[in-house]
């Protein structure tokens, strides 16, 4: 399959979330807006998140975050033939693929940019009094990183990623296990911020999903890398 049309599978997929999402989100509005029975109009939507919260924030970063793990996911489908690992990838860019266009579609529903002006990654965890895996001082992953194209914690730089693309067969497979992994675990730390700080119970209940389901996949990718002779970079 082209690059292209990898992209546009990607995009189709994304953009039926984004659809679903804001489909979703319309109803719970409208529902949430009818009469009590009583003909009595029910208490008005609570307004929606500002552009600095936690909920924001989540949806952005996490929205980036997952976009690059769609992306190795097909790097890696189409450069080994081993079917558990090509399996884990589709799973992996399917579910965050329409994770992503979940967060994108809250954010257009609550009228706020998808990326913030002056607002650092990662900052509504800051604000939130977060202290963990991927924040200042962090080793290993991170914002030490940034220069090479990684943004946020546990995410690829370049360099890894060009890497990736050039690696065949079990190297490709070790490398795409051991990113991944680092991704997950930036991810998860992500999503407990969520889960500890946002205010939309929706979204925090995607948030702990993301963090429970990611924490399943790093125990099968931990005995994938160790049936290859490997194990995780930390």
């Amino acid at each position: 399959m082209t690059a292209v049309r990898r992209g546009r599978r990607v995009e189709w997929v994304a953009g039926s979330a984004v659809g679903l999402a804001l489909l979703f989100a319309g109803v719970a509005t409208v529902a949430s807006a009818r009469d009590d029975g009583a003909g009595h109009a029910a208490a008005p939507a609570p307004r929606t998140p500002a552009v600095d919260s936690a909920d924001a924030g989540f949806a952005r970063d996490m929205a980036v975050h997952h976009q690059q793990a769609v992306e190795m996911s097909f790097i890696v489908r189409d450069r080994t033939r081993d079917e558990e690992v090509r399996r884990l990838a589709y799973d992996i860019a399917n579910t965050q693929a329409n994770q992503r266009g979940m967060l994108l579609g809250w954010l257009d529903l609550w009228e706020l940019p998808k990326a913030a002006a002056g607002q650092e990654p990662m900052a509504w965890m800051a604000a939130g009094g977060h202290e963990g895996h991927g924040m200042a001082g962090m080793e290993g992953t991170g914002t030490h990183h940034a220069h090479d194209g990684s943004l946020m914690p546990g995410m690829a730089t370049r360099t890894e990623l060009d890497r990736l693309r050039r690696a065949s067969g079990t190297s490709t497979e070790v490398l795409y296990l051991q990113l991944m992994t680092d991704h997950h675990k930036g991810g998860i730390d992500m999503a407990r911020g969520c889960a500890r700080l946002c205010t939309v119970k929706v979204e925090k209940r995607l948030a702990q999903g993301m963090a429970d389901a990611q924490q399943s996949e790093l125990d099968t990718m931990a005995r994938m890398l160790a049936a290859r002779g490997a194990k995780p970079r930390s």
